[in-house]
């Protein structure tokens, strides 16, 4: 069974029906598509029955296939022979790779408190990076048909973009289910997936027991010109469990217990001198999506699901940059973007804070702040929402290119001549920060609001630093069972 491209000799499904959003960068040729058949035919010396696969859920894991998969050649060969010393070092390769796959490891999830913790000095996480990755690549080679099959049983398509797919199996070796994440095969995102592996050999490399709340890379391998990531299987994203709720909000008390741990997350990650770029509610699973069902305050006769715990894993570190690397002109998903983004100022770990900002709103509301896709549009809505952009982000705006967006290097052009009626009315239809969240109903509405004002500073010198986020009065605020305040 392949989840990859079908050999040239087999016919392929006529006129597939790819989803133009999965081709925005542009339509790959047969050779980059990635296939998941119906009726894939199994190897000669496995049973149909063997190797069907199931539709069901999906998500992350690791490890390799025992050694008793490896093959090894029938025919003798002498010990001068090139041949035989070409097996020979493979043979002592496949065995180093058996043996670092068999390795055990822990799922480790922390019950204790997020509002400290103990950093290791961020160079020391790129050098021991350094010399981890560099033995991990050199002894983990490419896997063929046989072994792909025999390790993992495809179970469901977890989701698909831009990148490629992620898709549930079981991984036969240990009896877990995994999500493996695999890239197409295509150059560009062969090289963003070397990226992210990088990052994440540096995160577990410092944090073994994921107790920073940070997905861990439990093994990856190259198949076919894919290069497939291996992680522990975990519940649903934040977006998939308020889409599945009908975008009821979340209790106070669980934004208060995610907005901790995201906070903890980003921390460590800054500590690291690594900016994420890419924070947003898809970006965020729950650990268990298990919930209840109780009646709905929204609509009379209905009812929304509460979750029965809110532990989080930060996922998706493809676009995660070191601070003293690159920086690519536009970062992060468009509604969590942050203005210095958009306004071409340049931007660090502060634009972290912004999505952080977003995301809290969007679970307090149940709906992204800032639903648009248009630069000049965007500014319009923060305005509307959060006061006007100060003159001094003006005035450093109007020094680059993007001068474009302002009259008279003082005043937003919008509207203008090329503004929609919808548009307008779309705008002047949006509430302020203050009548979204009504700090005035409670303290702990009080204490929520100054922390988003904060994290949502057009400033991006000003704006709440992480660390210093958590020690804010929200976190300190008690919820009874029914996520009432405690005075």
């Amino acid at each position: 069974m392949s989840i990859f491209k079908k050999k040239p000799h087999v016919k392929r499904i006529p006129n597939p029906d790819w989803r133009e959003e999965f081709y925005r960068n542009g339509r790959p040729d047969e050779k980059e598509v990635i296939v998941i058949p119906d009726t894939p035919t199994p190897p000669n010396s496995y049973t149909r029955q063997s190797m069907q696969i199931e539709t069901r859920g999906m998500k992350r894991g690791r490890r390799t296939p025992p050694s008793k998969y490896i093959q090894s050649s029938q025919v003798p060969l002498q010990p001068t022979s090139s041949a035989y010393k070409r097996r020979r070092k493979e043979a002592q390769s496949n065995q180093t790779h058996s043996q670092y796959g068999e390795t055990a490891y822990r799922s480790y999830v922390s019950n204790s408190s997020h509002t400290s913790a103990q950093y290791r000095e961020p160079i020391s996480a790129r050098e021991s990076h350094s010399s981890a990755a560099s033995s991990r690549q050199a002894i983990i080679p490419n896997y063929d048909e046989k072994r792909w099959t025999l390790h993992y049983k495809i179970l469901n398509l977890l989701g698909q973009g831009t990148f490629g797919k992620v898709v549930k199996c079981l991984d036969r070796s240990t009896n877990r289910m995994v999500a493996v994440k695999i890239i197409r095969a295509v150059q560009k995102y062969r090289e963003a997936s070397r990226i992210e592996i990088r990052v994440l050999n540096a995160l577990k490399d410092q944090d073994p027991n994921s107790v920073n709340k940070c997905i861990q890379l439990r093994h990856w391998f190259d198949y076919r010109n894919h290069i497939c990531m291996v992680f522990d299987l975990y519940g649903m994203s934040l977006f998939d469990f308020l889409k599945q709720n009908d975008f009821n909000p979340f209790p106070l008390n669980q934004i208060q217990h995610i907005a901790r741990q995201l906070l903890h997350s980003v921390t460590y990650l800054h500590n690291l001198k690594l900016v994420h770029t890419d924070l947003k509610p898809e970006n965020i699973l729950l650990v268990n999506d298990q919930c209840k069902s109780v009646p709905s305050k929204r609509t009379p006769g209905k009812v929304r699901r509460v979750l029965y715990e809110t532990d989080i894993r930060l996922i998706d570190f493809g676009s995660a940059t070191f601070d003293d690397e690159y920086h690519s002109s536009v970062v992060s998903t468009r509604h969590y973007r942050a203005p210095e983004v958009i306004l071409g100022l340049g931007w660090s770990y502060a634009c972290d804070l912004w999505s952080i900002g977003c995301i809290l709103v969007e679970l307090f509301t149940g709906e992204a702040l800032f639903q648009t896709h248009e630069n000049l549009e965007h500014l319009a809505m923060m305005e509307h929402v959060l006061g006007r952009i100060p003159d001094r982000i003006i005035r450093q705006m109007c020094r680059t290119n993007q001068a474009k967006y302002f009259r008279g290097g003082r005043l937003l052009n919008y509207p203008n001549n090329d503004t929609t009626k919808q548009s307008r009315k779309y705008v002047d239809s949006m509430r302020t920060l203050e009548e979204i969240i009504e700090p005035e109903k409670s303290i702990s509405r009080k204490h929520f609001y100054d922390l988003i004002r904060q994290l949502l500073l057009y400033d991006p010198n000003e704006r709440i630093k992480a660390r210093d986020a958590l020690r804010h009065a929200f976190f300190y605020v008690a919820f009874d069972d029914e996520s009432r305040p405690i005075h």
